[in-house]
């Protein structure tokens, strides 16, 4: 029952960004930053995936790949401001997606020295987009709000998978998630 009631309670909080989307309410830098990794496919089923990888690792790894993300992705921003340009930015956005569903379906720990420079990668990609689509948005406030909205999403992630039970059936739910997610992102690649 507590499980249920954390997910859903993770579940709702990604939810309550909406209502900052009016005038009024917040700073529209912030309820930007805090929207584009929710309503981009690309982000979501991306950070969704790096918490639900990152469940099924062991010790420093299980909270070191999500940190490690919104470092990089924040990295990746920081170097879009800074007008650094990066090579086919939404071709390896989409590469991420395949990959990300890849780990999932393999539901392996593979080793933190291949994994961590993956996720690392990725991500600064995703910080990147995520400077491209801030518009007039203060930056510091958008940035708040897709680190915010990144976190929230890898935990939502992290709680699910972890919500799952560790039988046949749930590690079958686990793998069958890593395909739709790889194959979201080979769709993507393709368009």
């Amino acid at each position: 029952m507590l499980r249920s009631r954390v997910l859903m309670a993770a579940a709702l909080s990604l939810c309550a960004g909406s209502v900052f989307a009016h005038p009024g309410h917040a700073d529209a830098g912030f309820a930007s930053g805090l929207m584009h990794p929710v309503t981009g496919l690309d982000h979501l089923l991306v950070m969704l995936a790096v918490g639900l990888y990152a469940a099924g690792q062991r010790g420093t790894a299980r909270w070191g790949l999500p940190l490690a993300f919104v470092l990089a992705m924040l990295g990746g921003s920081l170097l879009a401001m800074a007008g650094v340009a990066l090579p086919a930015i939404e071709t390896t956005i989409a590469a991420s997606v395949v990959v990300l569903g890849l780990l999932l379906v393999s539901l392996g720990n593979l080793p933190l020295v291949f994994t961590l420079p993956l996720i690392t990668i990725f991500a600064v990609f995703h910080g990147h987009a995520h400077y491209a689509e801030m518009g007039d948005a203060g930056f510091f406030r958008y940035a708040a709000g897709f680190v915010l909205a990144t976190v929230g999403l890898h935990l939502a992630g992290f709680l699910s998978a972890r919500w799952l039970p560790e039988s046949r059936a749930g590690l079958a739910l686990k793998r069958g998630i890593g395909v739709a997610v790889s194959g979201a992102g080979m769709i993507m690649l393709g368009s």
